[in-house]
């Protein structure tokens, strides 16, 4: 062969690593009380770090979902066809547990389990960790309905993952998805126009079209429509008791600028049949506990694409050669990777205290739910909202070579802002984050109780959490300066988490950076005289 075609200078292919092997991920695993599940997350981190799963991840991004609306002979069957390995994806999620399973069992720790796989699988392939999501945020809102949760949950909790439209009580395992948002009304459900009309015999009929619906072949799905006594939620299964479909038709499959592998669907309600959960005219309130636990997962998905963007980068790094050394220890990249480093553990350490408060709170401490309810807001605005600029910095890193698909990058890069976007995008968020200091003072008490188990260990996060004080007691243009505020809680509760159980090393860039304002406006402006080498080192593949 020529030599003008002997290759070198490149990197080695990442497969075959532990994805599990993250040192903030472990340490945050037992100070949330969830020790007990490293050999599984081990497990479970090797499979994904190997190259069979990594494949599938690409071919199922390459080979998005077809909307099949009728069969051969022209009748209306309203059908998603996938690629084969979606399939296998879902399969192992739903046999480690990653949806519902959690709620069917008293072991302390088992949300915190469920978030640390669920972030480890995730870096795999994002978009179907969306259903898995789904089911896993389903069962407090289908607990309005004792009967109907009583029927449901079992499945809906079961390690079994059987793909297919029949009757969900026959089936060993079922998938729940979401309806709520439409076009005229988008983030403002309570101007949602469909239509639910009482039945005599305790059901109701729908009429209407809805935006957005994720994962429309799940067996079942929460939805809001208005009924006679203001706008409520149904729950509606794709096919009825009888085994006849229910009338639910695919209209068509949105082409999004990333998660490609997962369907999410406009559909439209053609009389199908729905069965209350919670009272009419509460349905914000049924709904509100499924969003809840669908906001933790996007912290979890933006910190395990963070984790990933990070690991790659690193990686890509360490091999790589310019001006007559490898990249790493070139100082200016030494600064970028550190920063990236400091973001991914700042979003993965939050992220599993806030699955820790979920745990807790599901057993009854109403401390853990307050400070749940406003410590997700805050974060749900936060992280999310600095997943695309990691991604895009983390793809930076291997320069042209990132802008390549093969590399990987380009999906982790149009899959970082969904996060920020779902679920309420970043104004609804930094809103609802207002919203809850309001109605539910208890929550703003919970929020400085926790940060303030920091106090008096790093000066720079005192001060922090004093200006905070002092933001937060003035009310002019409160709704105005609502970013920065929420902003700077969530900045102040990752400090205080970083202080108190991370490494110091990441602990004090956190605190220099972003709590004294010691730093740029771009990844990589970190002050100097900090310990980038042992930040980094937490990021290499072993």
């Amino acid at each position: 062969m020529s030599t003008t075609h002997e290759v070198t200078n490149q990197v080695p292919p990442i497969d075959g690593y532990d994805v599990a092997a993250d040192p903030a991920l472990l340490e945050s695993v037992r100070q949330q009380g969830a020790g007990w599940v490293e050999p599984e997350l081990h497990e479970l981190g090797e499979r994904a770090g190997g190259e069979e799963a990594r494949e599938w991840g690409r071919l199922v991004n390459a080979n998005p979902p077809i909307l099949k609306t009728h069969d051969r002979f022209g009748n209306r069957i309203d059908e998603v066809e996938f690629h084969p390995h979606w399939h296998d994806l879902m399969t192992v999620a739903v046999q480690h547990g990653l949806h519902a399973a959690p709620w069917r069992s008293d072991r302390p720790g088992e949300h915190v389990a469920r978030a640390a796989k669920f972030l480890v699988w995730g870096q795999v392939e994002a978009g179907h960790s969306c259903p898995i999501s789904m089911t896993y945020a389903a069962i407090p809102a289908l607990r309005a309905n004792q009967r109907l949760a009583e029927q449901y949950e079992v499945l809906l909790a079961a390690r079994s993952y059987d793909f297919g439209l029949r009757v969900p009580t026959e089936k060993r395992g079922l998938i729940a998805g979401m309806s709520m948002t439409e076009k005229q009304g988008g983030s403002d459900v309570r101007a949602n126009t469909t239509a639910a009309t009482p039945n005599a015999d305790g059901t109701y009929t729908l009429v209407g079209h809805k935006w957005f619906t994720s994962a429309p072949m799940s067996d079942l799905f929460l939805t809001l429509a208005q009924a006679p006594g203001g706008l409520s939620c149904f729950l509606l299964p794709r096919v009825l008791p009888d085994g006849t479909r229910n009338p639910i038709r695919l209209q068509r499959l949105k082409d999004k600028l990333g998660n490609k592998s997962n369907a999410s669907a406009e559909i439209e309600y053609d009389n199908a049949v729905g069965w209350q959960l919670g009272e009419e005219g509460q349905g914000v309130r049924t709904i509100i506990a499924m969003v809840n636990n669908t906001r933790l997962d996007c912290v979890l998905g933006s910190a395990a694409g963070m984790r990933a963007g990070l690991v790659h980068a690193v990686h890509h790094t360490c091999h790589r050669r310019a001006f007559g050394a490898l990249l790493v220890d070139q100082p200016l990249m030494t600064n970028v990777l550190a920063d990236l480093a400091v973001e991914s553990e700042a979003a993965t350490v939050v992220a599993m205290r806030l699955a820790g408060a979920t745990d807790r709170a599901a057993r009854g401490d109403r401390q853990e739910e307050m400070f749940r309810r406003l410590g997700l807001a805050v974060s749900k605005y936060w992280v999310c909202k600095r997943a695309p600029a990691h991604a895009a910095e983390a793809l930076e890193c291997f320069g042209g070579n990132g802008y390549v698909e093969e590399s990987g990058m380009p999906r982790l890069y149009r899959e970082a802002p969904l996060s920020s976007i779902w679920e309420g995008s970043g104004n609804v968020a930094a809103l609802d984050s207002l919203r809850a200091m309001a109605k539910q003072p208890e929550s703003v008490e919970a929020f400085f109780a926790e940060v303030d188990l920091a106090a008096g260990v790093d000066a720079r996060l005192d001060s922090a959490i004093a200006h905070l004080h002092k933001e937060l007691s003035d009310l002019e243009d409160l709704e105005y300066r609502t970013r920065r505020i929420v902003e700077r809680m969530a900045l102040v509760l990752q400090g205080s988490l970083l202080v108190r159980t991370g490494n110091p090393a990441v602990a004090d860039a956190f605190c220099a950076s972003r709590l004294a304002d010691d730093w740029g406006v771009a990844f990589g402006t970190l002050p100097s005289r900090l310990d980038t080498a042992a930040i980094i080192d937490r990021a290499r593949l072993r």
